[in-house]
């Protein structure tokens, strides 16, 4: 059983970081894509809507390739942990279903229309439309936290005949443990949003590939705000663990005045046990604070050199910020790992323990097949999204297929509506300021939660 339990909790865990890299992207840059259109529906600006079709294409790269993660993961529940499902599905699972519904349903509708819609609507009602899919996107995250709120502070629910059922959903909808644990994630992903606009833009400065205005205007959009959202999700976060500190007190040992009460209870309740977290969980929070003091240092004294443009001659800085898209990545993925990994033995905190949630009757043997099997499904889907976004990243704004105005499109390779042509596509041929869309190198677009 300990095999089964390691190995199932390895492959949900590989699952569910990979499809939070997908996440944290998304809702960053479906952000900024809300900036950058409204501007151009505002003003007019030829400029705004280059950003908007060249951010957005990166956009539909990383949603599409990470609707697959968000599939695998969801599998899960059903294949290795039926015992979670089947004790708390009636609460666990409605916040998942109406997730479901926003994420798979409103937001991908509300997304083809805005991909299809490029020179088929008014500008205004253009933007509204993706507006629309940032809030979807947005009360997706919102839903999600929702029930993993409850898997670390269950309220609203009373157990009857052997089940948890739902008696309060509005205590379930304000649970303040998935409130905090929104906020925080939000803020995280808008940081990861912002370091993925501002390291492609400083690749492109850095290499004078010929879009020197177009990289420095997004890069004087998005590089401000990042420090801002560093210190936002810092703040967030403190916010985060004072209510988690009370709510999973054990999570935090010692720094917890209630975790020796608590384990006297859950020991008197459930029988002796290690209700102490492993050591992973303090080191993810170690891993989770010391980038994000790196992301707010750097990005502050790159934000003094934007001075008249003197950021633009700082070539060793502008690979310090390319080279750190990595920190942001490394901040979330640790944070995650310290939330979950610092509710264990827990399944539902108090409730329901990780070894009675696992399937019945599963085998070390069959969950390492799937183990394999979804890890490298999700391995290769990471690799493949990374691949696409520094591919079409650097050919730059004057290959984006998205959005291409019918004038600019006379062999139908997509147009308006943004449909890819790869066959046209030279990923070798360089892109410069005056290359004319209509001969442009052609990329494909491409969600997640």
């Amino acid at each position: 059983m300990d095999d089964v339990l390691v190995l199932a909790r390895l492959q949900f865990a590989i699952t569910a970081i990979a499809h939070y890299v997908f996440v944290a992207l998304t809702l960053g840059l479906v952000t900024y894509l809300v900036i950058m259109q409204t501007r151009w529906a505002v003003t007019g600006k030829e400029e705004h809507r280059r950003q908007t079709r060249f951010w957005g294409q990166l956009y539909l790269v990383n949603y599409a390739l990470g609707i697959g993660t968000g599939i695998v993961m969801e599998f899960q529940f059903g294949l290795v942990w039926s015992g979670l499902t089947h004790y708390t599905g009636n609460v666990f699972g409605a916040p998942l279903a109406i997730e479901t519904l926003v994420a798979f349903f409103a937001e991908s509708t509300l997304l083809g229309l805005w991909i299809f819609g490029w020179d088929r609507m008014g500008r205004a009602t253009h933007t509204v439309i993706l507006w629309l899919v940032a809030l979807t996107a947005w009360s997706s995250v919102y839903f999600v936290l929702t029930a993993n709120g409850f898997l670390n502070h269950p309220v609203g629910y009373e157990i009857v005949d052997g089940q948890v059922r739902l008696t309060d959903f509005t205590a379930l909808l304000t649970n303040t443990n998935a409130l905090s644990a929104a906020a925080h994630i939000m803020a995280g992903s808008m940081v990861t949003g912002s370091f993925f606009v501002v390291a492609v833009s400083a690749w492109h400065l850095r290499r004078r590939t010929g879009h020197e205005e177009f990289f420095w205007s997004s890069m004087k959009l998005a590089l401000p705000l990042a420090p801002v959202f560093v210190a936002l999700t810092a703040a967030l976060g403190g916010v985060q663990i004072g209510f988690s500190v009370e709510q999973t007190p054990t999570k935090y040992g010692e720094r917890s005045p209630e975790t020796a009460a608590v384990i006297r209870e859950f020991t008197e309740r459930f029988g002796p046990d290690d209700y102490l977290p492993p050591g992973l969980s303090r080191t993810a929070e170690v891993f989770m604070v010391i980038p994000a003091l790196f992301m707010g240092a750097l990005t502050v004294l790159a934000v003094l050199f934007m001075i008249r443009r003197n950021l633009i001659r700082r070539r060793v800085l502008l690979w310090l910020l390319t080279a750190a898209l990595v920190l942001p990545y490394l901040s979330n993925v640790s944070g995650w790992v310290f939330r979950e990994v610092g509710r264990q033995p827990w399944a539902v905190y108090g409730v329901l323990k990780t070894e009675d949630a696992i399937t019945p009757g599963l085998t070390s043997g069959t969950v390492l097949t799937s183990l394999l099997v979804f890890g490298g499904l999700v391995a290769l889907l990471v690799l493949v999204d990374w691949a696409l976004l520094l591919r079409f990243a650097r050919r730059g704004p004057d290959a984006t297929q998205l959005g291409r105005p019918p004038e600019d499109d006379p062999e139908g390779t997509g147009g308006a509506a943004g449909l890819p042509s790869p066959a046209t596509a030279s990923p070798s041929a360089p892109s410069n300021a005056s290359t004319p869309a209509s001969t442009s190198p052609s990329s494909p677009t491409i969600r997640t939660f």
